[in-house]
């Protein structure tokens, strides 16, 4: 059997991303995780979220991981990850009413935040959510010291990368049809943004 990786970060945050989850998901029923990573936020999420399924996905090198996740979780309604790249992704339109991602978009070129917001607009049905974790900046500005050091550590691993304004978001989200709807602070400087796809 595959060893199940593991993720400090995602021990530390998960339980206050899922109290979140527990509001903005309560009507939902499928979620899309794009990204699942390691799968520990999928296997907690889908094993106390007990009304949803829990579609994970990622790109194909981390399936390994993630499958050992489900399988060791045993829930039914965790179901095993997609093949997801997002610069060229395509799945069916309105095929999910919640999707979820943490800690991607300041990982991704904004080829690929552009192109996750478009699938997210296909792949929602109307008046479904869009919840993304992670740090974000507000007006140009980091909202802590360590987040600006952050930021800047990862420009020099690769300058596509770096934490996005949330106003940049925004933008791609009104370009389909996904209006912002909520901003939770959150641990360690970070926030949950929650968009909604308009009917």
């Amino acid at each position: 059997m595959y060893e199940r990786p593991f993720s400090e970060y995602a021990e530390r945050n998960g339980a206050a991303i899922l109290e979140v989850l527990r509001v903005e998901f309560k009507a939902c029923t499928s979620v899309l995780e794009i990204g699942s990573g390691t799968g520990q936020h999928a296997a907690l999420f889908a094993n106390e979220l007990s009304h949803l399924s829990w579609q994970t996905s990622d790109l194909d090198e981390n399936h390994p991981g993630i499958r050992a996740w489900v399988d060791d979780s045993g829930c039914p309604r965790l179901l095993s990850p997609l093949s997801l790249n997002v610069l060229t992704a395509t799945l069916p339109a309105a095929s999910f009413d919640a999707v979820f991602s943490a800690n991607t978009a300041h990982i991704m070129g904004m080829d690929a935040v552009q192109k996750m917001f478009e699938l997210v607009g296909n792949v929602l049905s109307d008046g479904g959510v869009f919840c993304l974790y992670g740090p974000f900046r507000e007006g140009g500005l980091f909202n802590a010291p360590s987040n600006a050091e952050f930021h800047k550590s990862l420009r020099s691993r690769d300058s596509v990368m770096g934490i996005r304004n949330i106003e940049s978001l925004d933008d791609l989200g009104n370009r389909h049809r996904l209006a912002r709807i909520k901003l939770y602070a959150m641990p360690a400087n970070n926030h949950i943004a929650v968009w909604q796809k308009r009917v």
